[in-house]
């Protein structure tokens, strides 16, 4: 099944205030960050880079930038020296004859060089091209202070001058660029990782998050600038190893919960801004992240009063999805409810679906003992079912994988899912990954960090802990090889121009979903 732009017009929404007030009492207050450019960059001619991720250092000094006057067609591109999100302000004059016409200026934020490179008129993809980090100004009187109120996520800011006259040209100087997130890097634990490579994964891993880190758990910051479920899951497991904010987890779990539908399903995203609205996207696998999400903040916090108020909706939507499971135990996934897994629609996610509600089940019987649910016994019945179905129906023991029923296809993510689900024991789940290595590594067709990050956590759970490596820094690796200094939505390193969208040009540069390395090296690699 792939994913489509979902529109249902028939959905009727259930608000709970009372919810969605405690939603509020968590919004947290932004710290503010002024960034000054480090330098001027320039780009590299096409035939002398080998990719479009990168630029060169400009013979140009930032200390006189004010001495490089620009006229038509001519531009600067500064460099913040890191990735921020916030806001751009820069004084403008005119130098030489009197001001004669209006300055008509370009302004281009770009989290990586790939988009100084990219023509947006050339866009023709399927998301908005309203996306694209790009603003046109006319400045009829000039010395002028330029504040743009639009936020931005970027490295680069690019000040192209479209026109001035044949009279005099436009000077800059005092650029300012106020970054924002809710949290600091000075609130990190102190650790220690010895390992070079993987303390530079770790760290980008960590500004990745934070940059992502506003009022909610953002995608990311770019684009879509929203709460998604799936993401929000990964995000509170690294925050728990990292800044562990657990105002704002809580805060991103009532959201949620306050805003579902009358039958009890929770939406895949929410908006913040200009008032909070729930979106009419549904996806199965996401409205699950929403019970493990809440179980992990129990594990984590013991919050007893979060999980009596959020018990009942992680109740219902547990009971949604269960009425999609046969008697056998045989889950039927829908066109209507479908299931993410991933960007990527090489691969069929039906057994993938299958082994995250086993996965999800396991977690909200935690919760359902923990609240000393009466019908605790149905749902344990449901879990065994499912569970006997998949290692029986399932799973195919000549080839040692799980495969998908009806067309017996072997994939990744289904082994992945099901080794997470846990429903062997760790000696034959190492046995299945063990297999999945030889035989699908390495990756093809998968496209997000998301979907890696679950092969690395199976692999570290199923005792394969020198192959999570070495995929771990096969792939953040070699986004900072090509100079990520924040962590990617999608990348295929065997296709650096993949793009879900159409072109990379909308890609987000710094998503929430590919944070997980400080996670997953917290977690299985640092000393307790």
């Amino acid at each position: 099944m792939a994913f489509t732009f979902q529109i249902n017009d028939d959905v009727v929404w259930d608000y709970d205030e009372n919810l969605l007030e405690k939603a509020d009492s968590n919004i947290p207050e932004l710290i503010e960050t002024e960034i000054q450019p480090i330098g001027l960059v320039e780009r590299v001619p096409a035939d002398k880079r080998t990719t479009d991720f990168e630029l060169k250092a400009s013979t140009k000094n930032i200390l006189t930038l004010s001495d490089y006057a620009l006229g038509r067609d001519e531009s600067l591109i500064l460099d913040l020296g890191d990735h921020y999100v916030g806001q751009f302000t820069i004084d403008i004059d005119s130098v030489g004859s009197p001001m004669d016409a209006p300055l008509y200026l370009r302004l281009k934020f770009a989290e990586v060089p790939s988009e100084l490179y990219a023509k947006s008129e050339d866009y023709d993809g399927w998301l908005s091209r309203s996306w694209i980090q790009e603003e046109y100004v006319h400045l009829d009187v000039l010395p002028a202070t330029l504040q743009l109120p639009r936020r931005y996520s970027c490295r680069y800011v690019e000040l192209s001058v479209i026109d001035t006259s044949p009279k005099w040209k436009a000077s800059f100087s005092k650029p300012s660029f106020r970054a924002k997130s809710s949290v600091s890097l000075e609130q990190l634990p102190s650790v220690t990782i010895e390992d070079d490579e993987l303390k530079g994964i770790y760290n980008v891993s960590v500004k990745t998050l934070l940059d992502c880190m506003q009022t909610v758990f953002e995608d990311g910051p770019k684009r879509d600038r929203r709460l998604w479920l799936g993401d929000l899951r990964l995000q509170a497991l690294a925050n728990y190893y990292t800044f562990d904010d657990l105002s704002l987890v809580k805060r991103c779990l009532y959201l949620f919960a306050g805003m579902k539908t009358t039958e009890g399903k929770i939406p895949a995203n929410v908006f913040t801004e200009p008032k909070l609205t729930p979106d009419d996207t549904f996806l199965f696998d996401y409205s699950l992240f929403f019970v493990t999400s809440l179980s992990d903040y129990l594990e984590h916090t013991d919050d007893q009063d979060t999980l009596e108020h959020l018990y009942p909706v992680a109740k219902k939507a547990v009971d949604l999805a269960l009425k999609q499971v046969e008697e056998n135990g045989r889950l039927v996934l829908t066109e209507e409810w479908p299931v993410f897994v991933d960007w990527s629609n090489d691969f069929d996610k039906t057994t993938a679906g299958q082994a995250i509600l086993i996965y999800s089940l396991k977690r909200f019987l935690l919760l359902a003992e923990a609240v000393n649910e009466s019908d605790v016994n149905k749902y344990r019945q449901v879990l065994n079912t499912m569970i006997e179905f998949s290692t029986h129906t399932l799973f195919d023991e000549n080839q040692n994988q799980f495969i998908v029923e009806a067309t017996n296809e072997v994939n990744v993510a289904s082994q992945v899912w099901m080794v997470l689900a846990e429903v062997f024991d760790t000696p034959k789940n190492k046995k299945i990954m063990e297999t999945t290595i030889a035989n699908h590594f390495p990756i093809k067709g998968i496209a997000t960090p998301y979907m890696y990050h679950h092969v690395v956590e199976a692999l570290f759970l199923s005792d394969c802990q020198t192959e999570a490596i070495k995929l771990m820094k096969e792939y953040w690796g070699k986004m900072i090889e090509l100079g990520a200094d924040t962590f990617w939505e999608a990348f295929k390193p065997e296709d650096l121009d993949f793009s879900p969208y159409g072109s990379p040009i909308l890609n987000s540069y710094c998503h929430a979903w590919s944070c997980t390395p400080a996670y997953l090296i917290g977690k299985y690699l640092l000393k307790k």
